[in-house]
C-alpha cells in the first residue's frame, strides 16, 4: 500500500532541514508507534524497515529508546511461568 501525505511547504522545508530523508523517518516512526502500542511484531519492524535481522530491530529500538524487553514482558513471562508451575 502507498501512503500519501500532504504537508504545507513551510513545514515539509523544517522538517527536511532536520531530518534529510523524511520519508524514511515517518516509515520510522510508524515502526515504533506500532510496535510500542503492540502492534507490530519485531519481525514486522524488521521487514517494514528492511532490516536484516533482530538484532537489528533491538539496535534501531534501543536507539530510539524504546526497550526490546519490558517489565510488562517480565510480568507476563512471571504468570506464564507460575501457570506452568516453574
Amino acid at each position: 500500500m502507498e501512503v500519501t501525505i500532504e504537508l504545507p511547504d513551510t513545514i515539509a522545508q523544517h522538517l527536511q532541514q532536520q531530518w534529510q530523508d523524511l520519508p524514511r523517518c515517518v516509515l520510522e516512526g510508524i515502526a515504533l508507534k506500532g510496535y510500542c502500542e503492540r502492534v507490530l511484531t519485531t519481525e514486522e519492524v524488521r521487514y517494514l524497515l528492511g532490516l536484516e535481522t533482530r538484532f537489528d530491530v533491538h539496535d534501531f529500538l534501543a536507539a530510539h529508546g524504546v526497550p526490546f524487553y519490558t517489565l510488562a514482558d517480565l510480568e507476563h513471562d512471571r504468570e506464564t511461568s507460575q501457570h506452568l508451575g516453574r
